[in-house]
């Protein structure tokens, strides 16, 4: 059912609609009395009601997944230090000339086998600066990925901030036009003026 265009049957008695703005299958009402809020296609209730003295007015803001963001930056970091710390240190240089081999003395005293496995750490040491660089690279990679998804998963919101409770998110419509007319239904005499934005939760807005 279309509550936006339904919203009569929700009116108190005296009460009257002062302003429809439908968002996609979403919708704003002002009424003589309350600001009917209708967001199906939103996590949540689909209604809330709230009495126009504690609506603030309403905006347009950018939301994202943060945790993305998040974990985007960090894979960069840890990527750029790894790629870093491989291009700079060559640990090959600096093992290639030590050699554990002694032949069949170190077999006489019974230590060959130790010697072996110390001559397989150095080889081993000696190609970390690649491994630095690889798993550098790798994490570079995801960071760029995740990075991708948290642009994805961006979205331009009209919020209509609500006094002593939490702001009403919806859709933002294609019509600019839309705060203007929220504005200017639900505060009376302050048709021109913006209210303070809500707080932004996604630092590239």
């Amino acid at each position: 059912m279309d509550w936006v265009a339904q919203a009569e049957q929700l009116l108190y008695d005296g009460e009257s609609i002062r302003e429809t703005v439908p968002v996609g299958a979403s919708g704003v009402v002002v009424t003589s009395h309350r600001l009917l809020a209708f967001t199906p296609d939103r996590e949540g209730a689909n209604f809330r009601q709230v009495d126009r003295p504690n609506v603030e007015g309403a905006t347009y803001r950018t939301s994202g997944e943060f945790r993305f963001l998040q974990q985007a930056v960090k894979a960069l970091v840890v990527g750029a230090v790894l790629v870093v710390a491989g291009t700079t240190v060559s640990l090959d240089g600096m093992v290639s000339g030590i050699s554990l081999d002694s032949g069949g003395a170190a077999g006489a005293v019974g230590i060959g086998g130790m010697l072996g496995l110390l001559q397989s750490m150095l080889s081993l040491l000696a190609q970390l600066d690649d491994l630095l660089r690889l798993f550098g690279g790798l994490a570079l990679a995801f960071g760029v990925v995740v990075l991708a998804v948290y642009v994805w998963s961006r979205e331009r919101l009209l919020v209509i901030a609500v006094a002593g409770g939490d702001d009403i998110e919806l859709t933002a419509p294609d019509d600019e036009g839309a705060v203007e007319q929220l504005r200017a239904a639900v505060v009376p005499g302050d048709e021109g003026a913006a209210p303070p934005s809500p707080p932004a939760d996604d630092p590239l807005a």
